[in-house]
């Protein structure tokens, strides 16, 4: 009898839920990922609730027992239950009728082991009672013990009800598989012959999930999975998973935290904002990491125009690209272009240089700036923008 203990679940919150559901006649069980990471030790941030009680039927408890609700997915079966401002996601037992590989038409029903049976991974299809224990209708335990990510029941079925499952089995796997571990094959070969459902997803969902992917400690293994079964040509062409691994090895060598636009940039590939739907900031970072990755520039100046958060970045991609460690001159480098103030403005050159003139100028200077090593006085500066003002 395996159960949960954790104060998520003791919380009052929690049991306020639990408790005006079962007290109504029907069975609650909190599921999915916060079993999973209660079991695992990790941390859990959200916590779903999994009911034979209906929408409607949960909406009537709750406001019987004073609380508010939210229909946040209620054609899905989904209330937010809402207790002393904590939400609690409250979701009716489904099975599904009909797929279209972006979406299912569902149907509610009163069986646990029926809602267990149409979600994702094995390790996702875990409930546990108000006490804790445990309910595994699917062999989840036994997976999730030995770190498997394997889909429930037949693998091919589950990847056409949401094609987005294709990039969620290489993103768990990265993030709670074991890395001694290969891929599971009957998954693999089910993403291989379903590849073209990928072309069906909204770019914000692929690019949500490779985040989410490039986020986990050493996603290697899952990106050179994706690489052969043609998954990663298919979301980002052009891509190249050559220097991912050095990459990885330099951030863990430098307890460096791992940063999905660093990792995208080692991939690379083509139209990367519109494909992944990345922000402006995400747009911009990536074009930063591209253009000084390929230029001369040391990281002193790198870090004084761009910051040391990006001079970090350049320094080990470029490393990861020629497959070297950092140098122990990198750091001080960083350091001290992040701290170097130019001494010159614009104002101390005007009026007598203004326009294209004064731009020069000032150019100049912060060349000459740079290349001293932040050495040169404003005094200094100050002639050798006038010199050919």
């Amino acid at each position: 009898m395996t159960r949960i203990e954790a104060d998520w679940l003791n919380a009052a919150e929690t049991q306020t839920v639990l408790s005006l559901l079962s007290k109504g006649g029907f069975d609650a069980f909190v599921v999915g990922g916060c079993v999973r990471n209660a079991l695992l030790g990790v941390p859990v941030t959200d916590i779903d609730i999994a009911t034979s009680a209906t929408p409607e039927q949960v909406v009537r408890l709750a406001e019987e027992g004073s609380l508010k609700t939210v229909p946040t997915g209620i054609d899905h079966g989904t209330v937010t239950v809402l207790v002393d401002h904590h939400p609690f996601e409250v979701t009716t037992f489904r099975h599904d009728v009909e797929t279209f590989g972006r979406h299912a038409r569902v149907a509610f029903t009163d069986r646990m082991d029926e809602d267990a049976h149409r979600r994702d991974f094995s390790m996702n299809a875990l409930y546990a009672d108000a006490s804790g224990q445990v309910i595994d209708h699917v062999g989840g335990l036994a997976d999730l013990q030995a770190r498997r990510v394997v889909f429930v029941g037949n693998a091919g079925e589950r990847i056409q009800e949401d094609y987005l499952r294709i990039l969620r089995f290489f993103r768990f796997h990265a993030q709670y598989g074991d890395p001694d571990e290969g891929l599971d094959p009957i998954a693999l070969a089910a993403i291989a012959a379903n590849i073209e459902g990928l072309s069906l997803l909204a770019a914000e969902r692929v690019g949500s999930e490779t985040r989410k992917l490039l986020s986990a400690p050493d996603p290697g293994p899952s990106l050179g999975a994706m690489h052969a079964t043609g998954v990663l040509a298919t979301i980002l062409p052009g891509s190249d998973t050559n220097f991912v691994g050095p990459l990885i090895h330099l951030e863990q060598s430098a307890g460096v935290v791992p940063d999905p636009m660093r990792r995208l940039a080692a991939l690379g590939g083509t139209d990367l904002t519109d494909r992944l739907r990345l922000s402006k900031a995400e747009a911009q970072q990536i074009a930063v990491l591209g253009r000084y990755v390929a230029e001369p520039a040391g990281l002193a100046e790198i870090a004084w125009r761009e910051g040391p958060g990006a001079a970090l970045d350049i320094c080990l991609l470029r490393q990861a690209i020629v497959g070297q460690p950092l140098p122990e001159a990198a750091l001080p480098e960083i350091e001290k272009g992040a701290a170097a103030a130019f001494p010159l403005s614009a104002r101390d050159l005007m009026p007598d240089l203004t326009g294209p003139a004064l731009g020069a100028a000032i150019k100049r200077a912060e060349r000459a700036w740079i290349d001293s090593d932040f050495r040169l006085s404003h005094a200094d500066l100050i002639g050798i923008a006038r010199k050919e003002g």
